[in-house]
């Protein structure tokens, strides 16, 4: 599987009455798609899958399959809190044509690493499409050791794994495993330019829903080895992208598609939208990148 390129965990909008605003998600697509991102992620955790009814979930799902078609590369989110959980909502995308998946070890349970092996196993069995792994111990409670992530890699359906742990040391460990048919996603987007520099072919970046074109160039620039072109890229969306991480990181991704002029409104309960100081200081930091 081809998973070059920006991969976008899109928002969830709302609009004034706190339903999935389509009008708004649709543009935001058409935006993504024009510049030259190579998949959309549905569902992921920028996209709020937490704080959606089956239902809700079940539509959305269906309305971004139709509208990006075969355009992009069509991941869905299906992280659960039991593995069967994560199958029922697997089996649903493929069933709308998504053409992989991105999963996380269960929350809250916190399991040993033989039990993330099974959870990883029995999904890939069941549901016969490509898996991505998602680390992110800061959200999951648990890491994936890099030897569970060996020994998964040689799962025909466990394809990648999205790095979100923050370590660089390990996603070095992990670019220079020498793994077959098996890639390392960036997914810590302050780390992106030294991904891509030590191999990495794809990033998964919350960030992309509002910075997609810098995004697109930064990659491009990467992929010809034209490494000061990506450092300067990289120094020029830093400050926006640092401070998209240091709190309030959905409300960050909406508040900079409000920015560049796609309104997608606020964050559902539990999440409040940020005070205006910390709105002020993220549109300062998101001009200094776009200007």
């Amino acid at each position: 599987m081809n998973l070059t390129g920006l991969l976008v965990p899109i928002v969830t909008p709302f609009d004034h009455t706190d339903a999935i605003d389509y009008s708004a998600l649709g543009n935001l697509l058409e935006a993504l798609l024009s510049a030259g991102v190579q998949g959309i992620v549905a569902c992921g955790t920028t996209g709020e899958y937490y704080a959606l009814s089956a239902d809700e979930r079940q539509e959305l799902m269906a309305y971004i399959a139709d509208t990006v078609g075969d355009r992009a590369l069509l991941i869905a989110g299906v992280n659960d809190t039991y593995t069967e959980g994560s199958i029922v909502k697997a089996e649903a995308a493929k069933a709308l044509g998504y053409q992989a998946l991105m999963l996380a070890p269960p929350i809250y349970c916190l399991p040993q690493e033989q039990e993330i092996v099974r959870h990883y196993t029995t999904v890939a069995e069941r549901v016969d499409l490509p898996i991505i792994m998602y680390n992110y111990p800061a959200r999951s409670g648990v890491e994936i050791s890099i030897d569970t992530v060996k020994t998964l890699s040689a799962h025909p359906n466990i394809v990648g794994i999205k790095e979100s742990s923050g370590d660089f040391t390990r996603a070095l460990t992990l670019l220079n495993a020498g793994l077959e048919n098996f890639e390392v996603i960036c997914g810590s987007d302050d780390q992106a330019a030294d991904y891509l520099f030590w191999g990495a072919r794809g990033w998964i970046s919350g960030s992309t829903n509002y910075l997609a074109s810098l995004q697109v160039q930064m990659l491009e620039a990467a992929q010809n080895e034209n490494y000061t072109a990506t450092r300067k890229l990289m120094a020029r969306m830093m400050p926006v992208i640092q401070n998209m991480e240091s709190a309030d990181y959905n409300q960050k991704a909406k508040l900079g598609c409000a920015h560049i002029g796609i309104d997608v409104g606020d964050v559902r309960a539990p999440l409040l939208p940020i005070n205006s100081d910390d709105k002020d200081a993220f549109i300062q930091a998101l001009n200094l990148a776009l200007n």
